[in-house]
């Protein structure tokens, strides 16, 4: 009797395992019925997931670090309000409607945006670590230190990479008339455009100096954000604009095209000191484009459709 029961338990348990795929699955009570497709999908996601960490895994020890880079949240939806950091106005700032100059971005998302600057050095290993890593990053170029290979910042463009405004011959603006700032800067929004396809809106100051002929010359040009950065790092160590040391949300990290030649070591062995201390601290990489939207209307003195954010 009881080998008959079992027999017809499993037969039960078989019929239910091999019901059709449009057939609906009985839930225990108090649950929500679902679906053997849905039920395969979510499964399917999940295997997704876990193959696309075993990945990164893979990727953070092949490249040396510490742990697994944090991934970061989806960029907003809503884009935070940029304003220029206090004490960094210009006079007329406001009345002008000048480009705000800004060190970090409002934001709650346990996030750092990494930017570089020049295009010194043109290291293939570094674009295969970050490209490994699944790491964004924003480039500030400047024309006469990439020209020798513009190839090398297309690839990084094809990769996701946004390519910025730099100046063209990396002066110290300041220095200049309006007139030889507007060309240092509209020169290379042509330049970048020619090369790349696209005249950015974002702009850095050589050395991060400026004043109010940077800014009225680069809105001119077609520039709508002028970021700086609240920490510069290194290949030995990190520089910081706030006496505390500390990482804050939305911060904006400096660092440089650079090699041996310049530094004690290699890009890929920076990126491993910045992705070691960012990670440790809690925070992912964000993509700086991401949180900034995209300016309305045409670039003053341009044409509609030149405007884009980054690349």
């Amino acid at each position: 009797m009881r080998i008959g029961l079992t027999v017809l338990a499993l037969a039960a348990i078989a019929s239910g395992c091999t019901q059709d795929a449009g057939e609906r699955i009985t839930p225990a009570g108090g649950q929500q019925p679902l679906d053997a497709p849905a039920a395969q999908a979510l499964d399917s996601y999940a295997s997704r997931l876990r193959a696309a960490h075993a990945v990164r895994v893979a990727a953070a020890r092949r490249w040396g670090l510490k742990k697994v880079p944090l991934s970061a949240p989806p960029a907003p939806a809503k884009k935070p309000r940029i304003k220029t950091r206090k004490g960094f106005e210009v006079t007329g700032h406001r009345r002008l409607n000048l480009p705000p100059v800004f060190t970090t971005i409002p934001t709650r998302d346990k996030v750092v945006f990494l930017t570089i600057d020049d295009g010194v050095e043109k290291d293939p290993e570094f674009l295969r670590m970050m490209d490994d890593l699944k790491i964004p990053y924003s480039a500030f170029l400047s024309g006469l230190l990439v020209k020798d290979d513009y190839r090398y910042f297309k690839k990084m463009q094809n990769r996701g990479v946004a390519l910025n405004n730099h100046t063209v011959r990396h002066r110290y603006l300041p220095g200049l008339t309006y007139r030889g700032q507007r060309r240092e800067i509209c020169s290379m929004q042509r330049y970048l455009e020619l090369r790349y396809g696209s005249r950015p809106t974002l702009f850095r100051p050589p050395y991060g100096n400026y004043d109010r002929a940077t800014l009225r010359a680069a809105k001119s040009c077609g520039i709508a954000y002028v970021p700086l950065w609240a920490e510069e790092v290194f290949v030995d160590h990190w520089e910081y604009r706030e006496g505390d040391g500390k990482l804050r949300p939305g911060d904006i990290v400096l660092t440089h095209f650079r090699g041996r030649q310049q530094w004690k070591g290699t890009m890929p062995d920076m990126i491993r000191r910045f992705l070691n201390r960012v990670t440790a601290d809690g925070y992912a990489v964000g993509r700086l484009e991401d949180y900034l939207g995209d300016p309305e209307g045409p670039p003053p003195g341009g044409s509609p459709g030149r405007r884009a954010v980054g690349n």
